[in-house]
């Protein structure tokens, strides 16, 4: 690791067994954290990981090295508000959604749908309210949202797995709709997808707490003979 340049890291896809071989977005992250060489560490909240190690992947190698200075970023973020995994899952779809191939639409909005209603519990909304860049986002694919406002009406058992599978399983979809989408700039939007994932869960970090107030310290001064008295007084 000694010859691990920091200043300029070169990013490539996959997993690498050393800094020898290559890195990548988040072994890069667990060796600045001091943690074991992994592209699994524990400093960061494991979907925004899995979405940095998507983006990774799914850049190109001319716009990969764009990435390196959003590493040091993603240290440190492991906020655990249940909150964190839908609106992080939303954030990608948001971004997909309107230029993905059909097919990833229909998983996409299914998702959305799933995950907004999972937001709306925990915000005590109605579970139909939706969030106004989701609604957009739906608006932009009608057949699909249609068929997803369908299935999900259907479906009636819960989601208890929608952070361990289905989140990610959208995330990744959405990273891979977006590298495969027929639009001019992939790497650009795959950049704002992942800064955007960690703007959503720098948002949710718990804030450090007020340093408590400080109590006034009394002054005492010994007045001489000369000054009126041998006494202490207190300012």
């Amino acid at each position: 690791m000694n010859n691990f340049d920091l200043a300029v890291p070169v990013l490539s896809r996959g997993k690498h067994r050393n800094p020898r071989k290559g890195a990548c977005f988040m072994e890069f992250a667990s060796y600045l954290a001091g943690e074991p060489w992994s592209d699994h560490p524990g400093c960061t909240h494991p979907l925004l990981a899995g979405v940095a190690r998507d983006v990774n992947d799914c850049t190109t190698d001319a716009g990969r090295a764009r990435l390196a200075p959003l590493i040091p970023s993603v240290i440190g973020l492991t906020p655990d508000d249940p909150h964190v995994v839908p609106r992080v899952t939303a954030r990608c779809i948001q971004h997909a959604l309107p230029i993905v191939s059909q097919e990833r639409q229909y998983i996409l909005a299914v998702a959305l749908l799933v995950g907004e209603k999972h937001l709306a519990a925990l915000d005590g909304r109605p579970l139909d309210d939706l969030e106004p860049a989701s609604r957009e986002a739906l608006e932009s694919v009608p057949s699909a949202t249609k068929w997803a406002r369908s299935f999900t009406s259907r479906t009636h058992r819960g989601t208890p797995d929608f952070a361990k599978r289905t989140a990610p399983r959208a995330v990744s979809c959405a990273v891979e709709g977006i590298s495969q989408a027929c639009v001019p700039d992939p790497d650009d939007r795959l950049f704002n997808l992942l800064t955007a994932a960690i703007e959503e869960c720098t948002a949710w970090m718990p804030r450090p707490p007020k340093p408590a107030p400080t109590t006034p310290v009394r002054e005492e001064v010994l007045r001489t003979p000369a000054d009126g008295g041998g006494v202490l007084e207190a300012r």
